[in-house]
């Protein structure tokens, strides 16, 4: 891609960048346009929607400054750790790429402009050069230079290994504090049952009563039986159910341990919260959820296999001169100088953003039908699967098919991967840059505009006579989609630590993405979203892995490029590094892990004391019994309101002994 070519895109870009944050205060100061922008506000808060609005946003900027004012604990206090969380990702990316950008637009690409590899630099000529004079590309073989991206891949490795630590040992420190205080809640003294065995005679009711009043006698308090609704319409036996304990150690204890010689037996976990239980997983048996993994992976492989279709056509796109020998009629189309900047620059990533729009929707419904007991699981579980969807369909499959595709064979050679990726990832850098731009700049900037919702509040003013009772009726506060925005930031911090020493000029594209993230999400935080569950955090630990791929990714790349350009002593010098770098994820992995799979008991058995000391904790305890709301006896058919069978609902033998 030539640099004119990059300057449509980013231009389009910027100009749909322009349009969103101008439009968005004069949409959002209409009233009816409140629930749209501020519901959040209007749930929370109650304010006088005009009177809100005269006082607070009589400038437009006055949005921006709140956004970048607003403290990590007035965030904690009112969206959570998840919440704090996610803008760590941001600020922990945006302090690697200052880092790295410095060191790459400084340092080492005036190195690369300097070489004569692929051409010579000459500045007037700049718009018809191509973007490869300004990466590694353009060093000269053997070049004394090289040297210098040696020593800064070195370098940028241990300062994101520095940062990693830091966050994690901050982030595990954040979790403790939030734990020691928060209020008791139910989740934490209740364990979710499955697979329980029920004897001849007797109910899961009876079951659990007798199983837990026998072997955990001084601590086990009472339970509540989950049904489900059968063809007929009748409720039935799920043999699963919620138990509730005295005390967190009581119930983190009997989560963790096996109870039963068959393992498929009395299977238990900690509950999730009451609003994130995912009440359809209990519908499911053990082996039905068992062949649902296996047809899972296998849909998983086959949406990647054919979503190398559309990378194929983006890719025909940025090679036009490979698609016109196959078909010669674009020849007088793409013969205007403009219209070919705009095909070879905005048009190829801008399809591929369409495409990807589908697939999250698509990791979520496939991590649903997993086995996942809770919502906040299903969406970390998709989060995981749209990474590393986007990590071989968007990265692994544009970079090879971009550099051979003519030679599509040669995707299918594994042998001597990194010479292969360290003479394609270079070749791929505009690109990657034209897509940051696109599906970093504008689609972040869209969600501030939230344009599919004004379009429907819009159509429903238009279509309703009494559209303020509509929009009250229909009032709902979204809250924001991690498995769709997570494994984004993270591609991006993938592109960033693999293209800094290789294309430095991608990093001030990437920063600006970063800075448009930062105020947009805090934005809506302030006034769009409400969390819907709480993981205290548990998006992190995937966070630091997708970090350590990228950096050794990089590395692998860093070896096969100082091969590549005749450094021998550069690629043998690269060799520690990996292995350094998994050391490191090895002990952070033993270090600070298993902060994020249980509580310590230290921890447990303080809140459980100062607990006992607590003149509401019996009240707490009646509130337990009902805390988990079981959807399946709620329905009403055609025969009036269903009774459920009290007999096998719930127990609580032990209340009055509190």
């Amino acid at each position: 891609m030539i640099v004119s070519a990059l300057l449509t895109s980013v231009g389009i870009n910027s100009c749909l960048c322009i349009l969103y944050f101008t439009l968005y205060p004069i949409l959002r100061n209409q009233p009816g346009n409140f629930y749209v922008y501020i519901p959040r506000v209007l749930a929370t808060e109650g304010l006088e929607r005009t009177n809100y609005f005269l006082q607070h946003l009589k400038f437009s900027t006055t949005w921006v400054r709140a956004a970048w004012r607003l403290s990590e604990e007035e965030l904690l206090s009112s969206s959570g750790l998840d919440a704090v969380v996610f803008i760590r990702i941001i600020t922990f990316s945006m302090k690697v790429f200052l880092f790295a950008g410095a060191l790459g637009l400084f340092v080492l690409l005036p190195i690369n402009a300097a070489g004569t590899q692929v051409a010579a630099f000459i500045i007037y000529d700049i718009p018809t050069a191509t973007l490869d004079l300004f990466t590694i590309s353009n060093v000269n073989n053997g070049s004394k230079w090289l040297w210098v991206h040696c020593f800064a891949v070195y370098l940028v490795s241990g300062f994101v290994c520095f940062l990693l630590y830091h966050e994690y040992d901050y982030i595990c420190s954040k979790r403790v504090a939030y734990f020691y205080s928060s209020k008791p809640q139910p989740h934490q003294f209740t364990v979710l049952l499955r697979g329980i065995p029920v004897p001849p005679g007797s109910g899961v009711s009876k079951a659990v009563d007798s199983f837990f009043m026998n072997y955990y006698p001084y601590t086990y308090l009472s339970h509540v039986v989950i049904h489900r609704t059968d063809s007929e319409k009748q409720l039935v036996e799920a043999r699963s159910a919620f138990v509730f304990f005295r005390t967190r150690h009581g119930a983190t204890i009997a989560s963790q341990l096996q109870q039963s010689d068959k393992p498929t037996d009395w299977v238990g976990e900690i509950a999730p919260e009451p609003h994130d239980v995912h009440w359809a997983v209990f519908h499911s048996s053990f082996l039905r959820r068992w062949l649902l993994k296996v047809v899972i992976i296998v849909t998983y492989i086959l949406v990647t296999v054919l979503f190398i279709l559309p990378v194929m056509l983006v890719q025909g796109l940025t090679n036009l001169s490979q698609l016109e020998v196959y078909f010669p009629f674009l020849n007088s189309i793409l013969s205007t100088k403009y219209i070919r900047q705009i095909v070879t620059g905005y048009l190829p990533n801008l399809i591929l953003k369409l495409f990807l729009l589908l697939i999250p929707p698509v990791m979520k419904f496939l991590s649903s039908i997993q086995g996942h007991v809770s919502h906040s699981e299903i969406q970390r579980s998709a989060c995981s699967k749209f990474f590393w969807f986007m990590i071989w369909n968007v990265f692994f499959a544009n970079v090879l098919s971009g550099s051979v595709y003519t030679q599509l064979e040669e995707l299918l050679d594994v042998k001597n991967v990194p010479t292969k990726l360290a003479v394609a990832v270079p070749a791929q850098a505009s690109f990657f840059i034209a897509y940051v731009v696109t599906s970093g700049w504008t689609s972040t900037s869209s969600y501030l505009f939230r344009t599919k919702q004004v379009i429907q509040s819009t159509l429903k003013r238009c279509c309703c006579c009494c559209s303020k009772k509509t929009n009250a009726d229909e009032f709902e506060v979204p809250s924001i989609r991690y498995h769709k925005q997570i494994p984004k930031i993270l591609f991006f911090g993938l592109l960033g630590i693999t293209y800094f020493f290789l294309a430095p000029l991608m990093l001030p594209f990437l920063l600006v993405y970063l800075s448009i993230a930062y105020i947009v999400f805090k934005n809506q935080f302030i006034n769009v979203y409400a969390p819907k569950f709480e993981t205290a955090g548990k998006f992190w630990p995937l966070v630091h892995n997708s970090m350590i791929f990228s950096l050794l990714l990089m590395q692998s790349i860093a070896l096969g490029i100082f091969t590549v350009k005749k450094l021998e002593m550069g690629s043998s010098i690269m060799f520690p590094l990996p292995v350094l770098t998994l050391l490191f994820n090895e002990y952070c992995r033993k270090r600070f892990l298993p902060n994020f799979t249980a509580y310590s008991v230290e921890s447990l058995l303080k809140r459980d004391r100062e607990d006992a000391n607590d003149p509401g904790m019996l009240e707490f305890y009646h509130q337990l019994m009902t805390a988990y709301r079981d959807p399946a006896l709620a329905p009403v058919d055609t025969d009036g309101v269903r009774v459920p069978n009290h007999s096998d609902n719930h127990t609580a033998p032990l209340l009055s002994s509190v």
